[in-house]
């Protein structure tokens, strides 16, 4: 189990309801440059074109996209502190790791996108290229990844978390400091996780849904 308790952290500010959460309330809560809302703007465009060709995700995902998605994704930025290379296991549509690459242009930055599918991989191909993010696409199993200088490891509904500390173990212990997008079943997961691994933790408020939560993790070892 994880050798210290997780820190108190400040309340998030409550989520604001979805149909009230557009492009402007993303870029007003995350202060995004005029540059990276369009991007931004740019990304959600193609993932609506490509959509409709292979299913790459549900039918409220685009409804949704700047709360649940975008900004979900966003948080995420500054609790990296100033680490400038990120990779994204199970990248899937793009999030979080378009929106990282989007938020972080022009800063010296990489994001590694990592994806078992081809299909996905060929979109994320797609939209590093029309939008020129400082991003790369790595059409892999997230547990065959395995690159020197990553700082922060992301996912977002990959896997439970006993299975992805499995899959992002070589980037954890090579020093990478995890950011996983968890629901409100993390205290159980965290339970199960700690049978198997040791880690030092913080549980952070998600800001874009009240239930949510963002595991920091890191110092991982096999206990």
């Amino acid at each position: 189990m994880s050798d210290a308790p997780a820190r108190p952290e400040a309340s998030a500010p409550e989520a604001p309801a979805p149909a009230t959460f557009g492009p402007a309330e993303f870029q007003a809560e995350t202060g995004a440059s005029d540059e990276a809302m369009a991007d931004l703007e740019r990304y959600r465009a193609l993932l609506a074109e490509w959509n409709e060709r292979i299913n790459l995700v549900g039918p409220s995902a685009l409804a949704e996209f700047w709360r649940r998605h975008a900004y979900d994704s966003a948080q995420l930025l500054p609790l990296g502190g100033d680490a400038r290379v990120w990779a994204d296991l199970g990248a899937g549509a793009g999030f979080p790791g378009v929106v990282l690459a989007a938020m972080l242009k022009g800063q010296d930055a990489r994001v590694h996108l990592v994806d078992s599918v081809l299909k996905r991989c060929r979109f994320l191909e797609a939209v590093v290229r029309a939008l020129e993010l400082p991003a790369e696409v790595h059409h892999a199993r997230a547990e065959s990844f395995k690159r020197k200088g990553v700082e922060i490891v992301t996912a977002r509904a990959l896997a439970p978390l006993p299975r992805l500390l499995e899959l992002a173990e070589p980037l954890l212990e090579a020093g990478a400091t995890g950011l996983f997008l968890k629901g409100r079943g993390v205290a159980t997961e965290l339970t199960e996780a700690g049978k198997r691994w040791t880690f030092r933790h913080d549980l952070i408020p998600s800001r874009s849904d009240p239930e949510g939560r963002v595991l920091k993790l890191w110092s991982l070892a096999r206990a």
